[in-house]
């Protein structure tokens, strides 16, 4: 299988503070994959490195070919890089269907003439209410963003991440806040992504992480600790007295937030 997304040999220091060292790792084509880690483990700083949010110390960040390391986050999403943030970003006075026309927009290069609302490119439109479909939100197009439930919103962030039409997701903790209902409607969009797309997931709910996660990734102070199957991250003895719980405690898995 060949590898999608790779990164050589990251590190990533502020100051004398070193949040990656030396993380390398391979995410192949149309895999699922789990980050997870304690609180100041560097994942989302992972995730900062790989969309180009933050620039390297140290090492490189590999699209297919490409080497992504010196380009800007807008170039890493032309060049197949999407993402979903922790906190939301959306603007609460769009609809549903003008907020997923406009990233479709942007993606395929479409000039907005002013006068003209999105909705009126019908090659917008039908593929706003595709994704909206993909995504759960086909009855809610209408509603201002304002009016959704929580959960929605997030559904459509995914929404907005994959109108720019990526090879690859990153979900920042897409379930964090969720009830049990809107965690499960959530589940349910990532399962149904296309098998094409390679999804990596941060994430702190291990039921969610053991639930779709064919390779789980486990960082702890900014290094890789541990990466395999599910069955081997649970099994692990370091990963259990690290993360998950004390090894010989039995002790249900337990979630972790650092970023």
């Amino acid at each position: 299988m060949n590898a999608r997304l790779e990164t050589r040999g990251l590190h990533k220091n502020f100051g004398s503070l070193q949040v990656t060292q030396d993380v390398s790792l391979r995410f192949d084509s149309g895999r699922r994959y789990a980050v997870i880690g304690p609180n100041g483990a560097g994942k989302t700083t992972l995730f900062n490195l790989l969309t180009g949010e933050l620039r390297p110390t140290e090492g490189r960040v590999w699209l297919d070919a490409l080497d992504l390391t010196a380009l800007a986050p807008d170039a890493r999403a032309r060049a197949g890089i999407g993402r979903s943030f922790q906190r939301s970003n959306l603007f609460a006075d769009l609809s549903v269907r003008d907020s997923l026309a406009i990233a479709v927009a942007v993606r395929r290069r479409v000039a907005h003439v002013f006068w003209r609302r999105f909705g009126s490119y019908r090659l917008l439109a039908e593929r706003a209410e595709e994704l909206a479909a993909q995504i759960g939100l086909a009855d809610e197009l209408a509603l201002l963003v304002r009016h959704l439930s929580y959960g929605s919103q997030r559904q459509l962030e995914v929404g907005l991440a994959l109108a720019c039409e990526p090879k690859v997701l990153l979900l920042d903790e897409p379930t964090s806040g969720m009830s049990p209902e809107e965690t499960a409607a959530m589940q349910a969009l990532i399962a149904g992504l296309p098998r094409e797309l390679t999804v990596v997931v941060i994430e702190h709910d291990m039921d969610v992480v053991f639930g779709f996660a064919e390779t789980v990734v486990v960082l702890d102070y900014g290094r890789v600790l541990a990466e395999g199957s599910p069955e081997a991250i649970r099994a692990s003895g370091a990963v259990r007295e690290r993360y998950l719980g004390h090894p010989d405690d039995g002790a249900a898995p337990a979630g972790g937030h650092g970023r």
